[in-house]
């Protein structure tokens, strides 16, 4: 399937972090809100909004900073790791990878012991721990959708939107204290998630509030997972994990036949699903997009076989001299016709312009 390509420009004044990298460097999610859209990098703590200009173009850049709207674990100088974002009800959510990361060894290095060294060690990145919600209004004047700590509710005259995270601390939240105990994903929760540890990497909201979480990994035996949550705002301003769909669980497990690869992005559709599918490790390999039915109206935990979810088409990697480059990460919806895909590692090809970057729009087939 050929994609029609789409130009992100983005202001230099804001797209650069402290370590000197660009944002269209690390994209890891993209959402489509009107003639917005929302951009993360997944070594920052900001969002980036970025308007339509053009009939295949976005720009007029602007970065949100999370530490002005959220309580951030620590400080805004250790990243988020932002994999997912998602939106419902006048709220952007937004989700950390919640994942362990392994220090990356130089193999060019003069010091072998001192990078062999390196894959001993694991580290943890507080902010990566974050589950949060920021109320998202459009402003009249611009059409353009706008970030706001608190803002009254656009159509309930007596009713507050208010931003909030879920509890937590700097080495955990509700949700890993959770999983714990989980007889599947217990044994990740403390494997680097470029190693097929536990690592989020999509976000989708539902309107009645539940949210559906997919993992990058595990994957288990083939089997890819994504768990359905409902946060609930509790009387000290924090989200809480409520019991899901009447069940007495404070999670439901979707485990879905993905032919070995873990989730990179979910976006919804009505009740249906589509699912940005790629390596769990760090490694060129075969990403794809998938539809699942229904995904969003599961009754209890599923098994979702390959029967039950159609692959629609496969996304191009980097290979060869490329190797290593053109990821696919985010994934949004921009009408009802088109999947945008956004590439962390994009190649020159894809920056042929300062401070811009290519994405690719890939028209949906009769389903």
């Amino acid at each position: 399937m050929r994609p029609q390509a789409y130009t992100l420009q983005f202001n230099p004044k804001l797209s650069l972090n402290a370590d000197g990298k660009h944002v269209r460097d690390g994209l890891s999610a993209v959402l489509g809100t009107g003639d917005n859209l929302w951009l993360s990098c997944d070594e920052r703590t900001t969002i980036e909004r970025l308007t339509r200009t053009g009939p295949h173009e976005y720009g007029q850049h602007v970065s949100y900073q999370l530490a002005d709207l959220l309580d951030l674990p620590a400080d805004e100088e250790s990243e988020i790791d932002i994999e997912g974002l998602a939106e419902a009800d006048h709220y952007l959510w937004v989700i950390g990878s919640h994942s362990l990361k392994r220090k990356k060894p130089d193999h060019e290095h003069e010091d072998v012991a001192k990078q062999i060294a390196k894959l001993a060690k694991v580290e943890n990145d507080p902010n990566r721990y974050l589950l949060a919600r920021i109320p998202m209004i459009r402003n009249e004047k611009t059409g353009d959708f706008e970030l706001h700590k608190t803002a009254p509710h656009p159509t309930k005259a007596n009713e507050t939107l208010q931003a909030a995270q879920l509890h937590g601390s700097t080495e955990t939240n509700e949700l890993t204290d959770l999983l714990a105990d989980d007889p599947h994903l217990k044994p990740f929760l403390k494997i680097p998630g470029k190693d097929n540890g536990f690592d989020i990497e999509g976000l989708a909201a539902a309107t009645d509030g539940r949210l559906f979480v997919g993992l990058r990994g595990p994957v288990l035996r083939g089997w890819a997972v994504v768990l359905e949550l409902l946060p609930e705002l509790d009387k000290h301003g924090r989200l809480r994990l409520a019991k899901v769909g009447g069940e007495q669980q404070y999670y439901k497990k979707h485990f879905l036949a993905l032919g070995g690869m873990g989730l990179r992005e979910l976006r919804q559709s009505g009740d249906d699903l589509y699912l940005l599918a790629g390596p769990t490790m760090d490694l060129d390999g075969t990403i794809a997009v998938y539809h699942w039915p229904n995904g969003m109206s599961q009754e209890g935990d599923s098994l979702i076989g390959p029967d039950k979810i159609h692959r629609l088409f496969d996304v191009p990697h980097g290979h060869g001299p490329t190797a290593g480059q053109d990821k696919a990460e985010g994934m949004g919806v921009i009408d009802k016709d088109h999947l945008l895909i956004v590439f962390d590692s994009p190649s020159d090809a894809r920056k042929p312009v300062a401070h811009q970057v290519r994405a690719d729009a890939y028209r949906l087939p009769g389903l």
